[in-house]
């Protein structure tokens, strides 16, 4: 059975305009929506990438018809639902392939009182938890019944009521799962310690827009006043602040001189202070991002001079889906820095094949890794690798791109699951990278 990877040709300078997608984690959420109404949604700029694919079946398979207006732009109507798709060996097969599956648990639940969800699948990066998602559902009035042997989750609710809801934990889609919930049970809910990433800012702004009643909204203390009905509307996904972020990496890595066009920059919150701090340039023009050809880039330390250690957490705090980013940049730089991914337990293993690549990292533990630049004194050279997952799958490519020589990345389908037609777009611009077949 063949897979496909990239041949990647390293040691090419790229020169041009890159545009960033819809974003990725937003349009999983959003077009999940017109589950919630009977009236058209129409959504724009969604990506086209493999997780959006999957997700957009389950939702024709659940009845949701979709017309295609344009690229990256879908109307849906949901008025013709039929939950009994979740008896089919179809959903079960495909509601396991990605983490996005979940998303359709709140909403369903709310509009038809019961919901169904094998375990999803998505990136292998260590433990990602549902407990968040259920407990919220169960402080609204639903049943959870859990079969472990199968690793099925049903869930009955049919009169949700509001409620205040102490989120355990800053979970992104947590908190989405549970305003999906809440939006329509009686009385209100407050949500405290709320995920309040652009993205749930995004989904609630949309949701208002149908009718619905939240208020809180970029805060993590959200209160959501239940309404009886919902209506359409029309939505735009922002850019996906996670490409944006790695085109920046690109750039510095490849000594490319690369503009980065409508970043909607008022809402990366710290990404670009992050990456400045490594040294690299960039000029802000309107909404857009310029990086121009840069020989070498030098990470500061701290005032006191100590290291630089740069580490994840829950908005406005650094993206965990830009660390791998980082760390590959680092790599290249002057300077060091200590990269602890404090979310994700198995997000830095890929870091191995960088140092047969030449890098000079040690991996202190499952969480951290420091790295020593090697200030451009030497490439990296081209090795055969895999892809783990989203985010070090686009890593590993950026090292192959500015590599010596050849490098071949298996299990690509993870990057296309991330990144729409990336090989494409980065060719456009000068990389040298092919889709091959292999076994």
């Amino acid at each position: 059975m063949s897979a496909e990877a990239f041949e990647v040709e390293g040691g090419h300078r790229l020169k041009g305009v890159l545009v960033p997608q819809g974003a990725k984690n937003e349009a999983l959420q959003v077009i999940c929506v017109p589950l919630l109404t009977n009236e058209k949604v129409t959504i724009h700029n969604i990506p086209d990438i493999l997780d959006i694919r999957l997700q957009l079946e389950l939702l024709e398979g659940l009845g949701v018809k979709l017309k295609k207006l344009a690229p990256g732009s879908i109307e849906f109507d949901a008025s013709g639902v039929d939950i009994r798709f979740f008896e089919s060996d179809d959903y079960l097969i495909k509601a396991k392939r990605i983490r996005g599956s979940v998303m359709l648990m709140g909403a369903l639940l709310n509009r038809f009182g019961r919901a169904f969800l094998p375990k999803p699948g998505g990136d292998k990066i260590g433990r990602r938890r549902l407990d968040t998602h259920f407990i919220g559902f169960e402080k609204l009035g639903a049943t959870l019944v859990y079969d472990e042997q199968k690793d099925h989750y049903f869930l009955d609710g049919t009169n949700l009521k509001g409620n205040y809801i102490l989120m355990d934990e800053i979970s992104v889609t947590g908190t989405a799962n549970v305003i999906f919930a809440a939006v329509k049970a009686h009385g209100t809910t407050t949500i405290y310690n709320a995920a309040c990433e652009p993205y749930v800012q995004q989904l609630c702004k949309m949701l208002n827009r149908m009718g619905a009643r939240i208020s809180g909204i970029g805060s993590n203390l959200l209160i959501i006043e239940g309404v009886t009905t919902l209506g359409g509307t029309e939505h735009t996904c922002l850019p996906d602040m996670i490409e944006i972020g790695s085109f920046i990496g690109l750039a510095a890595m490849t000594q490319s001189d690369i503009t980065i066009k409508n970043c909607n920059i008022n809402e990366l919150g710290n990404i670009l202070p992050t990456f400045d701090r490594f040294g690299i340039r960039m000029e802000i023009i309107g909404d857009d991002i310029h990086i121009p050809e840069q020989e070498k880039y030098t990470i500061r330390n701290f005032i006191d001079g100590s290291i630089l250690t740069v580490y994840d957490s829950p908005w406005p705090g650094f993206t965990p889906d830009l660390m791998s980013i980082l760390l590959v940049v680092a790599t290249q730089a002057k300077g060091s820095v200590l990269i602890h991914q404090k979310m994700f337990e198995s997000r830095l293993f890929f870091v191995d094949k960088l140092i047969d690549m030449g890098a000079q990292i040690i991996l202190c533990d499952p969480h951290r890794a420091t790295v020593i630049g090697i200030d451009r004194a030497y490439k990296l050279k081209g090795i055969e690798m895999t892809s783990p997952d989203i985010r070090a799958g686009v890593s590993l490519l950026i090292a192959a791109m500015s590599a010596e020589g050849k490098s071949l990345i298996h299990n690509i389908n993870q990057i296309d699951r991330g990144y729409q037609h990336i090989d494409e777009r980065l060719n456009a611009i000068g990389a040298h990278i092919r889709r091959v077949k292999v076994r």
